[in-house]
């Protein structure tokens, strides 16, 4: 039954079936090989239940915050800001690039939304100074990692509904980790930009920054007060997304950039994204009854144990394996396979589920960057009009140190533990 679940979902993908379609075809199959062709009337009603959680009503709102922060020229701010900090370093336009995604990624959560609304911005301006083009659309989907990787994220809040872990605490374990990611893509930037002798620019005025920061200053809270209201239990984490979408309308409304045109182009990208993930996360409810059935998790535990018994050697094939399926398969149906499956075998070998939420995260978001099914690849080659072959090729020497801080997140889990165990106990 594996087989016909996992290997007629990938084999789908690959065709270029839609996710949503290729999963729901591959499980259908699966419970008919399985011998539950009497029992379908049940599968309307798993879909049905795999989507009444309170946790995943923060999604939508998560997606349509950072379309309000898109639509209303938030990103301009953020930009702006972020270049009179690091504007004047030897390829400082690309630093921009690091630190507004960084900045931004607090409000979206979402490396798409980044792709389509900081990048459009990035590489235009890196375009203007001078930058190659192919560098700016490679950079930009490499910064768009930010995204999953740090609080509001939606692929976060996925993966604590399916692994019945604490939203908050995921939030909390991202942060040291989304920080080192940015910091490793700087020190990138710094080394390739001294070697290609990237232009830089006349530093800004004490005056121009705090400008510029009083300018932005609404959009650069927005973190804060996302995790701030979770963190201080004022609001569960669905309230924080309704709070963080009116705090984007408002934005909108004192800056006197909102309107109805932009209003309506937001709530109807806020419901294709929300549709898709939520439809797949109430699918991956039918795989998971399925599975729990045929006691799959159990089974691909105890293969595993018969070859790897040490723990040491278990992360390594763990990341590898990871790596690889972000290459075909998009981050949240990943996920939604991954998960019910991985979890007996992190409690046997002790692995903590916060720090794996953090390890696959990263893992699956470096898919976005790499082919065959790197979405951000063909989003950056859209709006920078690169194609996509020589984006792939730029981007290919930034997963280096991407690669190189998911094995020290996999080796070293204070990294990711060390804040939530401090502010929320152990």
């Amino acid at each position: 039954m594996a087989w016909i679940l996992f290997g007629g979902f990938i084999a789908l993908m690959i065709l270029g079936v839609p996710a949503i379609f290729a999963l729901l075809a591959a499980t259908l199959a699966g419970v008919l090989w399985a011998g539950f062709g009497g029992m379908l009337f049940i599968l309307p009603q798993q879909i049905l239940d795999g989507v009444e959680s309170d946790t995943l009503l923060a999604i939508p709102f998560f997606i349509l915050a950072g379309n309000l922060m898109n639509i209303t020229g938030v990103s301009d701010r953020i930009f702006a800001f972020a270049d009179t900090l690091v504007g004047r370093f030897r390829g400082g336009l690309a630093q921009v690039n690091v630190l507004a995604s960084l900045i931004f990624s607090g409000a979206s959560g979402s490396a798409l939304a980044d792709i389509s609304g900081m990048g459009t911005i990035e590489i235009k301006a890196m375009r203007k100074r001078g930058y190659p083009a192919t560098f700016a659309a490679a950079l930009t989907v490499a910064t768009s990692m930010l995204g999953p990787m740090l609080p509001p994220s939606i692929g976060l809040i996925v993966y604590a509904y399916l692994s019945e872990t604490s939203v908050a605490r995921l939030f909390m374990a991202t942060l040291v980790p989304g920080v080192l990611l940015a910091v490793f893509l700087m020190i990138y930037v710094a080394i390739v930009s001294r070697h290609n002798n990237f232009p830089k620019q006349a530093p800004a005025k004490p005056r121009e920054v705090v400008n510029a920061g009083l300018h932005g200053i609404g959009a650069l809270v927005t973190p804060a007060i996302i995790l701030g209201g979770i963190l201080t239990g004022w609001v569960t984490a669905t309230e924080a997304g309704v709070l963080a979408s009116f705090y984007a309308l408002f934005l909108g409304l004192a800056y006197r950039t909102l309107n109805l045109k932009g209003l309506y182009r937001a709530l109807v990208s806020t419901a294709f994204s929300s549709v898709f993930i939520l439809m797949i996360t109430g699918v991956s409810a039918l795989v998971g009854w399925l599975i729990a059935i045929e006691q799959l998790p159990q089974a691909v535990a105890a293969f595993t144990m018969q070859f790897v018994e040490n723990k040491a050697a278990f992360t390594v094939v763990l990341v590898l394996f990871l790596l690889i399926i972000g290459c075909f398969i998009e981050s949240v149906p990943a996920k939604i396979i991954l998960v019910p499956v991985l979890l007996p075998i992190l409690d046997h070998f002790a692995i903590d589920r916060i720090q794996f939420g953090v390890m696959l995260t990263l893992a699956l978001s470096i898919g976005i960057a790499t082919p065959p099914m790197g979405v951000g690849l063909f989003i950056a080659s859209k709006i920078s009009n690169v194609p996509v072959e020589r984006i792939t090729i730029a981007v290919l020497p930034m997963m280096i140190p991407l690669i190189l801080l998911l094995f020290l997140l996999s080796f070293f889990p204070q990294l990711s533990l060390f804040l939530p165990n401090l502010l929320l106990g152990q």
